[in-house]
């Protein structure tokens, strides 16, 4: 029985790719990686109803410093999937070869994708892989060179598929066929797409070349604003966001809280003199029910010094420009 290791997110198209090779009788190890900017949840919920083989894996160190400058450039976005294709092919290949799997799929489509699946993509993809006559793609395989497993035998070409484009009707219509009716839509999945998150990363990378994973973590929590060169200031935009912000405090930050009013938490990091101090505590007035035009106490957290300054909140005239 061949055996192949699959990169699998849960998607329709690499759940279709398990069907069409458990259908040969290809046993599957499924892996999923995760970094700050994608999870697994939906792989995690897909495995167990196609049975097979699962393993999670966190590549967030390598994967960090390949979007900081990725050889292929970006997508629209902040999104280099070609170089984030062939870093997770190359670290399945390394399994692969550790576990005696014979060959490794992903679901990617020819054409699906204007930039990280046209035919001159995934040959890339495969080559920088470090694996190129290994990475099978079982639903455009008819579309594609023969790899070795199909020219080994290990799977039968001709149940494989030609598909692409753009249009998903045949996978809908496959997927009825596998009676396979939970599957999620293609939008989404990585938070380097959208182009909020995106002009927050660049915007952190610009003042901090450095910046760490939990840098990162944290874009994707509450407001984020820009009060110095190396000094920003977080404010959770509802209880849960405020309960995560709690997370990220680490030595040196300064926690905000407006007394006597519901309001954000505040998170300060970076170096502060008096001048940003209050201008991060009228901020964090401004969001909070605090009456406008009238001083408020903002109280301030610096490794178990508290202290409280009184501010009238911020105007959202002052506030704007300052927001990433």
């Amino acid at each position: 029985m061949a055996r192949a290791v699959g990169l699998f997110s849960g998607g329709l198209d690499s759940i279709l790719s398990v069907c069409l090779l458990t259908e040969q009788d290809v046993e599957i190890l499924g892996v999923c990686f995760v970094t700050p900017f994608f999870g697994s949840e939906r792989a995690e919920r897909a495995a167990p109803e196609l049975d097979i083989a699962f393993r999670v894996i966190d590549i967030t160190g390598p994967h960090f410093e390949m979007v900081k400058d990725p050889r292929h450039g970006y997508g629209r976005n902040m999104n280099p999937c070609i170089d984030c294709h062939a870093l997770m092919l190359r670290t399945a290949g390394r399994l692969m070869d550790q576990e005696g799997y014979d060959f490794l799929f992903t679901g990617e489509v020819l054409g699906e994708r204007p930039k990280s699946q046209t035919r001159r993509a995934l040959e890339v993809v495969a080559r920088e892989s470090g694996y190129p006559d290994l990475v099978l793609r079982p639903l455009s395989a008819k579309l594609l060179k023969r790899t070795r497993p199909e020219h080994e035998g290990l799977v039968d070409r001709e149940r494989l598929l030609d598909i692409q484009g753009r249009s998903r009707k045949r996978q809908m219509a496959l997927a009825e066929e596998f009676g396979i009716t939970d599957y999620p839509t293609p939008a989404g999945g990585c938070l380097l797409t959208d182009p909020g998150y995106s002009r927050r990363l660049r915007e952190l990378l610009d003042h901090d070349p450095q910046a760490s994973a939990d840098d990162v973590r944290l874009l994707s929590v509450g407001r984020h604003l820009r009060l110095g060169e190396k000094t920003k200031l977080v404010l959770g935009r509802k209880k849960g966001e405020n309960d995560a912000l709690e997370g990220f405090f680490r030595p040196g930050d300064v926690k905000l809280l407006v007394r006597g009013y519901p309001g954000p938490t505040g998170l300060l990091r970076g170096p502060v003199d008096a001048e940003l101090k209050r201008l991060a505590a009228a901020i964090c007035a401004r969001y909070s029910d605090g009456p406008p035009g009238e001083e408020v106490p903002v109280h301030f957290f610096t490794e178990g010094v508290e202290e409280e300054i009184h501010v009238v909140p911020a105007t959202p005239e002052s506030v704007g420009p300052l927001l990433i």
